[in-house]
């Protein structure tokens, strides 16, 4: 039995969880409502306040999608009654970020700026004071959302290892190297 698939996932007070015949997860809680399309081999069972996870044999494919959609399901539920978080960190000479609603529009080194367009599921902000870095807040209740469209971002211009120019997560390590001279 995998681990993470047969540990229930606790419904918090606020929280109500339905399955639909077709295998449709919904998740509503005080921030809003999520849905996510569970397989059809998977059986998911809403009982005594906690959702279970059961796979029907111990095939590798069912014990895969176990621990996934246990997984799905409580970072919903996580999702609707808290929300999730990410910063991004822009570090380098000139790189700006500044927003319009959820329109981003981003300098980060290139001979034009960069307007990047946020779902309207998300909610972003930046920040920029004396002396810190640009920061850009994200605020979600879809985990895999947020994520996305971060690691988007980041991928515009990558943490080069020299002098860790770039675009990357707040409280990031970035593995440094030494330049040219201390080859010698």
């Amino acid at each position: 039995m995998s681990r993470i698939g047969k540990k229930p996932v606790e419904i918090p007070s606020g929280v109500t969880v339905s399955v639909s015949a077709e295998g449709v997860v919904t998740v509503k809680g005080p921030k809003g409502e999520l849905k996510q399309t569970v397989d059809r081999d998977i059986k998911i069972e809403v009982k005594d306040g906690n959702v279970d996870v059961i796979r029907p044999t111990d095939q590798i494919r069912h014990r895969a999608m176990h621990g996934l959609y246990r997984s799905l399901i409580s970072n919903m539920v996580k999702g609707v009654t808290e929300g999730y978080k990410k910063q991004l960190e822009l570090v380098g000479v000139g790189f700006k970020a500044s927003n319009q609603g959820n329109l981003l529009d981003l300098a980060l080194g290139y001979s034009h700026n960069i307007i990047f367009e946020i779902p309207k599921e998300l909610k972003v902000g930046t920040s920029q004071e004396k002396g810190q870095n640009p920061m850009i807040n994200f605020e979600s209740i879809d985990k895999q959302l947020i994520g996305q469209v971060c690691a988007k971002i980041r991928s515009l211009r990558k943490p080069e290892p020299y002098k860790g120019k770039g675009v990357k997560f707040a409280g990031e390590v970035l593995r440094r190297k030494a330049g040219k001279a201390a080859g010698k």
